[in-house]
């Protein structure tokens, strides 16, 4: 009998692969970005209630949430580097429906097909970043997943430029976005296929490389999962902040500075793009001084910002948006990295769970924050979410980098 395993390369950070995969991490949550972005459009055209609009964005993050660990842990047995193109072809199909959708059902369908392309994506191209990282993990991970949080950003001029003047109907132009990102990604799974080799059942390699060495936990399960249950309420926290600023935030500036559509998605567009900004820098900065020490400054800096924000002009709230969407989302690929360190023989299902994690509560966080605002009115419940963030404090419970990395021999 055979396994398939994979292996690592060689000890040095190979930069094109993750420039590619970061590209198309860009172009994979431009898509998702689209969703959100089209919300002040949908709410005119379908006359759409703010409890709906938070289901849109609960079908696609609840599909992307549920299937991502899953994925994660059938690609840690069983390495599928065409899942990568095949995902973003089931993006492809979800934007034309989207762009096509008559009534809430069929973009309900067609938000779950851009899910599951969603979900097949992020494990294995995390997967990916790790394989190509050599020894600069935190640089390596924030590469892939500035990537995909710039996409991210790019929803507030994607309304402004595109859907504003096209409507529902201009999501179509982002099905060639898809088509850009499968044509990379054939290119990525060749590479990646590339870096599997297959053993024999006495672990005789056929190939001359070397398989990963397995790590041996040296520490009771109970230390590590209740680490990881800590992480998870961290993440939840940050989510649920970030959610409410990009579904919800343009509303509030709408009803308080009287903007316009266009002129309130220039805030949220700087608030994604910092926020961009700032999960590029906090990679390379947790190589240096540690994962931890990051964790902990990207809630501490922030907390008395957001609360402010709320109860400030729209001048201070600018300012205000930078100096949380930096530091907020600066921890966002060091949680999946300490995350890998906590199980580093899963590094899929800790992928597919952080990430996944993430798109979850943004899930569920949809849906409450938007009933809240139909039920108190969009005011009071943006001061009730700006001390979400004060969660974020129990980071300074996790172990620190030291410790976890004596965890495995």
């Amino acid at each position: 009998m055979s396994s398939t395993k994979i292996v690592q390369p060689s000890n040095r950070t190979i930069y094109p692969v993750l420039f590619i995969i970061s590209a198309c991490h860009l172009l994979n949550d431009s898509l998702q970005a689209v969703i959100p972005a089209m919300f002040p459009i949908l709410e005119k055209s379908l006359g759409l209630t703010f409890t709906q609009l938070g289901l849109i964005a609960f079908s696609l993050n609840m599909v992307a949430s549920v299937s991502q660990p899953v994925i994660g842990m059938v690609t840690d047995t069983r390495p599928m580097p065409f899942a990568l193109p095949i995902g973003l072809i089931s993006s492809m199909f979800g934007m034309l429906g989207l762009a096509l959708a008559p009534s809430f059902p069929f973009i309900l369908i067609s938000v779950v097909f851009i899910g599951l392309g969603s979900a097949t994506f992020h494990p294995e191209g995390s997967r990916v970043a790790y394989l190509a990282a050599g020894p600069r993990r935190g640089l390596s991970q924030s590469i892939f997943q500035v990537g995909g949080n710039t996409g991210q950003s790019l929803a507030p001029l994607i309304t402004a430029l595109v859907l504003v003047p096209l409507g529902q109907f201009g999501a179509i132009w982002f099905t060639l976005a898809a088509g850009m990102a499968v044509i990379l990604l054939f290119y990525i799974a060749k590479w990646y296929q590339q870096q599997i080799i297959v053993v024999d059942e006495n672990h005789q390699s056929k190939s001359p490389k070397t398989t990963i060495k397995q790590k041996k936990q040296i520490i009771p399960n109970k230390v590590i999962n209740n680490t990881i249950f800590l992480l998870v309420i961290i993440v939840f926290a940050r989510t649920w902040y970030h959610i409410t600023i990009l579904n919800f935030y343009a509303f509030y500036t709408m009803e308080q500075y009287g903007f316009s559509i266009s002129k309130a998605q220039i805030y949220i567009f700087i608030f994604l793009f910092v926020g961009a900004v700032g999960t590029f820098f906090g990679g390379p900065i947790s190589d240096r001084f540690g994962k931890k020490t990051v964790i902990i400054l990207s809630f501490i800096v922030p907390i008395p910002f957001a609360i402010l924000l709320p109860f400030v002009n729209a001048i201070f709230s600018f300012i205000l948006l930078i100096i949380i969407g930096f530091f907020i989302m600066s921890s966002f690929s060091v949680t999946v990295v300490y995350a890998q360190e906590l199980k580093p023989n899963k590094v899929g299902t800790m992928s597919g769970l952080i990430v996944g994690l993430a798109f979850g509560m943004g899930a569920i966080g949809s849906v409450v924050i938007g009933s809240l605002i139909d039920w108190i009115s969009l005011t009071p419940t943006m001061i009730i979410v700006s001390f979400i963030p004060i969660i974020g404090l129990l980071s300074f419970l996790l172990p620190k980098d030291e410790s976890v990395s004596k965890w495995y021999v």
